[in-house]
């Protein structure tokens, strides 16, 4: 069945943070591509964690290509024809990952903000001096790729700036394939300062775009946001917060303590919330417990 279809009937659950647990693998992701270097250095280790999300009780599997881009891998000699199968490989890696569960399950390629690629920060912050004509023209090349592996969605995340969303939104016109759209907020507002009732109305019109919400925030901004999403759009809500630990981007590195439990879920799934995960530090026994949580309440 249809991701989209699904949705309309129930909540899906989505998968943790991917480098969660590779690092919990042992895997050193402090790289500058972070998790999407073991792409093209150990794919095996890739598609083993999203099988442990998908054994936890995932159903959506997010690829490794949040910070898989051609000028990312460009900078490490990678060209673009094999930066394309690497992009391609993240959604092979995750359908593999799910296959002989015995249930239906999605895939979910990831395109993470133009941030993500500096991997300075500046996906918590936005306001990156481009256009939105240059925004759009960095991030069509991958959505394209991505869009041929032939994933169920397009994962539009951690997007902190309204202006950004603007440019993602044209980005996917006419790629015949569904995407979300989560802005990564803080105090209410996208990361970039805007009103989040203006960053959500960007998307009400869009038919590629089958929910819309918020990733990689505070658990403590869900609600509000599920809520918000939920009224200015009319659409399905999708919610993966944080652990709420906070990210330090010179130590390459998370400070302070965690804030998700999994007693939240019931709260943003009254308020709209269709597509439930977790995201950076939120593990397989967190999703373990989040599909529980959303099992109990239907």
């Amino acid at each position: 069945m249809r991701l989209p279809d699904v949705l309309a009937q129930r909540p899906v659950v989505l998968d943790g943070g991917l480098a969660h647990q590779l690092e919990a693998a042992g895997h050193d992701l402090s790289d500058a591509l972070w998790s999407a270097r073991l792409l093209a250095d150990e794919p095996a280790a890739i598609e083993a964690a999203h099988r442990a999300y998908y054994e936890a009780g995932a159903e959506v599997a997010i690829t490794a290509s949040y910070q898989a881009t051609y000028e990312g891998f460009a900078r490490r000699g990678i060209d673009a024809r094999r930066t394309t199968e690497l992009l391609c490989l993240s959604v092979e890696l995750a359908r593999r990952a799910g296959s002989g569960l015995g249930r239906e399950v999605w895939v979910a390629a990831s395109a993470g903000p133009y941030g993500a690629m500096l991997a300075d920060g500046s996906e918590y912050r936005g306001r990156y001096g481009l256009t939105v004509d240059e925004l759009e023209r960095f991030h069509r090349p991958r959505l394209e790729t991505l869009a041929a592996a032939d994933p169920d969605v397009l994962a539009l995340e951690t997007v902190p700036d309204a202006d950004e969303a603007r440019a993602l939104l044209r980005a996917v016109r006419g790629l015949g394939v569904p995407a979300w759209l989560s802005y990564s907020v803080a105090g209410g507002r996208t990361r970039a300062g805007q009103p989040l009732d203006e960053a959500f109305a960007l998307a009400a019109d869009v038919d590629e775009v089958i929910a819309v919400g918020v990733n990689c925030c505070d658990p403590r901004e869900a609600a509000a946001a599920v809520s918000l999403a939920a009224r200015v759009t009319g659409k399905p809500v999708v919610v993966y917060p944080n652990s709420g630990e906070e990210w330090d981007a010179g130590a390459r590195s998370w400070r302070g303590p965690s804030r998700f439990a999994a007693g939240q879920v019931e709260g943003w799934r009254a308020a709209g919330a269709r597509l439930v995960g977790g995201c950076c530090r939120v593990g397989p026994a967190v999703i373990t417990e989040i599909a529980r949580e959303l099992t109990a309440s239907d």
